[in-house]
């Protein structure tokens, strides 16, 4: 953030925080519709069967676990392509 003035600073500081919970909330959004739609199927209760809740949490476990993976596998890559810019 070289170059800005301290309100420039605060303002971009700002707005990376909106748009990080925006996608917070757009990655939670998107793992409750999906696992509402793998796993809920019957609309004849009100309540959640045993079997829905059970797989809502392996859904959603799953779908974390993944995620998480990724994002390991991600960090994985830029380290590796950074060392090896660094050799150049």
């Amino acid at each position: 953030m070289d170059g800005l003035t301290a309100a420039e600073s605060r303002e971009l500081e700002s707005r990376m925080q909106k748009r990080q919970v925006k996608e917070v909330l757009g990655f939670f959004s998107n793992i409750v519709d999906h696992c509402f739609t793998a796993c809920i199927d019957d609309f004849t209760s009100k309540t959640v069967s045993t079997r829905e809740s059970g797989c809502i949490t392996r859904c959603v476990q799953k779908t974390l676990a993944t995620q998480q993976r990724l994002s390991e596998r991600f960090q994985e890559n830029n380290l590796e392509m950074m060392q090896q810019q660094q050799q150049r």
